[in-house]
């Protein structure tokens, strides 16, 4: 009996010392007088700095657009944008979809404290997307990608470039018959998406373009673009920021192409190198980089260097490809104009690196499905494409700030395979990388 005696106060004094501790992961627990009528216990899996801890602050920092004081609120705005990302993510494409994905992981989102009355209906979903302000979405867009941008870039140890290109969002067709155009700042160096500009109905992206870059920090950054962006606004925006630029020369500037193109053929280059030849896409590709003094080649100096704000420098380059499987031989001259100093031995690295972002929007269509998805109103489509970018940049930056060489070669289709698996899966995914 007294073994007995002494077993029993054992218990008792551990018991009263367990009942003042929780368990690890219990944080908070409601009864079944809550609105969704189940007990549920919220797991502490969040790592303050991981990148689910920054899609949640992101979701819970766009302006809720509804009446929140009046009416039936039954849904919060952060939930339903956080389960469009999670649906996203696990190759969810239209509403129908992103629903099922919410009732078939009910039970773990509610774990993580979302969607306490059910998932939201197709309707509900339809008004959110045409409700919620897209400019104020993509604003925090752009908060949400400069969180990481500067992190990646110390990594990297590089200096950055930025690729400006638009992208029209074909699965929409506005009132004159065009698709909306949205302008995109692309940093290749992480893989983020940094900025986004919608084109206005009656307008292109000369327009847009300045607002875009006026949006994001150009100190000591070189800016890409195409030949549309050779515009006198553009250049005067990206030197008033600090910034140096490498564009494109072709026929929308018809006096200073040609002007160049027959200037260029009686002057010895300031120095040239050669890359390759290289094997790539079923194809063998020797390119050549020329650079010349800009002011050697503009014949009125005057007049062009007060147009465009100061000395430039002209780089020629030509690529010659062989087919591997027919033999067929092409040759192809590009011209581009920038304001780096002639004595820059990586033009031909900036050259390239532009093309990353025609890589970002084809993986939009691939991976994401982008040009598939339908909407009625510019505003639904402009909110689903700051969505679809944010999925976007979030593989990116996970592979930026993981330390093995493997991972950081793994595709965003390889990624999206992985975590449409199992939504377990998919908060693993991104409860990795805490930085604090």
């Amino acid at each position: 009996m007294a073994k007995w005696q002494i077993f029993r106060n054992f218990i008792g004094e551990n018991q009263s010392v367990m009942n003042k501790i929780k368990p690890l992961d219990q944080v908070s627990s409601t009864d079944a007088s809550a609105l969704n009528h189940t007990a549920k216990i919220q797991n502490k899996f969040e790592c303050e700095g991981s990148i689910l801890d920054r899609l949640m602050y992101f979701a819970a920092s766009v302006p809720d657009f509804r009446r929140t004081s009046k009416g039936n609120i039954r849904h919060r705005l952060k939930d339903i944008i956080m389960l469009m990302i999670f649906a996203r993510a696990s190759k969810c494409v239209g509403r129908a979809e992103i629903i099922e994905f919410g009732k078939h992981n009910l039970n773990k989102l509610r774990r993580i404290g979302m969607l306490k009355n059910g998932v939201p209906s197709e309707p509900t979903l339809c008004r959110i997307e045409n409700g919620i302000d897209d400019l104020n979405m993509a604003d925090r867009m752009r908060e949400f990608a400069r969180k990481y941008q500067r992190d990646l870039l110390e990594e990297c140890g590089i200096g950055e470039i930025i690729c400006i290109d638009g992208k029209a969002e074909c699965g929409t067709v506005l009132a004159n018959g065009r698709n909306p155009d949205i302008v995109s700042a692309y940093s290749p160096a992480t893989g983020i998406i940094l900025a986004t500009e919608a084109c206005q109905e009656k307008s292109n992206e000369i327009k847009a373009v300045p607002r875009l870059l006026s949006k994001i920090e150009l100190t000591g950054k070189i800016v890409t673009a195409d030949a549309m962006s050779m515009q006198k606004d553009i250049i005067d925006t990206i030197r008033r920021g600090r910034g140096d630029f490498l564009i494109e020369l072709k026929a929308n500037q018809r006096a200073l192409r040609y002007g160049v193109e027959d200037s260029i053929k009686a002057l010895t280059p300031v120095y040239s190198y050669t890359v390759g030849p290289e094997l790539g896409h079923g194809r063998i590709e020797t390119r050549t980089y020329r650079v010349y003094d800009g002011l050697e080649i503009i014949a009125d100096k005057q007049k062009w260097g007060g147009k465009w704000g100061g000395n430039m420098t002209i780089v020629e380059y030509e690529a010659d490809t062989i087919r591997k499987s027919t033999g067929e031989h092409t040759s192809e001259k590009r011209l581009y104009v920038s304001s780096l100093p002639t004595t820059t031995k990586v033009m031909g690295h900036f050259v390239r690196s532009h093309w990353s972002i025609e890589s970002m929007h084809w993986g939009l269509d691939v991976n994401l499905s982008q040009d598939g998805i339908k909407r009625k109103y510019p505003r639904a489509a402009r909110n689903l494409d700051t969505i679809q970018r944010i999925v976007f940049s979030v593989f990116s930056i996970w592979k930026g700030l993981r330390k093995k060489r493997a991972d950081k070669k793994k595709g965003v289709a390889r990624l999206m395979r992985y975590v449409s698996m199992n939504f377990t899966r998919l908060l693993h995914f991104l409860r990795q990388n805490c930085k604090n």
